[in-house]
């Protein structure tokens, strides 16, 4: 390993123990968002005021209630009905979740890109965890298409911080510390945003392939979602044998089916991953 890369590391290491390390802070939107979804005596017609503020978010909310996910008997026209259907549990996470795409950007492109590149697959997994979610679990979708939307938050401080010193490193150092560093990043900036406890930990263990939990969990997942997304790829995670892999187990899934050949399965996965994009 180079010294460049170790330098990185002990520099975001000593920032993260002596709590100096510049965590991304969640978008206004988001923030009032879900003030309104926690408090009890807010209503829908709250939530929708401060969401139609934001007029793309609101657009991207009506297109998700009209998606094959959720299509109803009719088509939904505006934001009240919208929410309406979702309900403001959902809406909240959804309008949270959407509201973090702006934090995936960057002024040099290398970093740009790299962000960019890093939300287009929090999208993808969360999409995939949507339907798994809905399909094999008790677990709420609107929890797992956030905990899919997350798993790589801590990406951004690490690339914050390569943008901010100017430095220069190979993509493959680069990918090393990110590997390295960044589930331990991402669960401290979900604790810092006061996330659920169960979604704190997703960073931290949705690679964690030899994981024992007692019941399938956000954790499991957005590993298994991972997995179905580099699945027939050159990726590392192939040459597993994902036989042992209990996550599979945990949701009742033969990890030697591509669930991209499921033809439902796929069309609302495809689905869910449109509708975050």
């Amino acid at each position: 390993m180079s010294n460049i890369v170790e330098t990185i590391k002990t520099d975001l290491i000593t920032a993260i123990e002596s709590d100096k390390l510049l965590l991304p802070t969640l978008p206004e939107v988001a923030l009032e968002v879900r003030e309104i979804a926690e408090s009890e005596d807010s209503s829908i017609m709250d939530l929708v005021k401060v969401i139609s503020n934001d007029t793309a978010l609101s657009a991207r909310i009506i297109r998700v209630c009209n998606s094959p996910l959720f299509r109803g008997s009719r088509a939904i026209e505006n934001l009240n009905m919208a929410v309406s259907r979702l309900g403001m549990a959902y809406t909240s996470n959804l309008a949270m979740g959407l509201a973090m795409e702006q934090m995936f950007q960057a002024t040099s492109d290398m970093v740009d890109k790299r962000l960019r590149a890093t939300w287009q697959t929090s999208t993808e997994v969360a999409g995939i965890c949507h339907v798994l979610a809905q399909h094999y679990t008790r677990l709420r979708p609107d929890q797992a298409t956030l905990a899919g939307l997350v798993h790589l938050i801590g990406v951004l401080p690490i690339l914050r911080y390569v943008e901010d010193q100017d430095i220069q490193i190979s993509s493959i150092m680069l990918d090393n510390v990110i590997e390295q560093l960044h589930p331990r990043i991402g669960s401290i900036i979900l604790e810092k945003w006061d996330f659920p406890k169960e979604l704190q930990n997703v960073p931290l263990e949705y690679a964690n392939f030899q994981r024992k939990v007692p019941s399938a969990d956000y954790a499991d997942l957005v590993m298994v979602a991972n997995l179905q997304l580099v699945a027939g790829t050159g990726h590392p995670w192939t040459d597993m044998d994902w036989n042992g892999i209990s996550a599979f187990d945990r949701l009742g899934l033969d990890p030697n089916i591509d669930m991209s050949e499921e033809e439902d399965l796929n069309a609302q996965m495809e689905a869910a991953m449109a509708l975050l994009q």
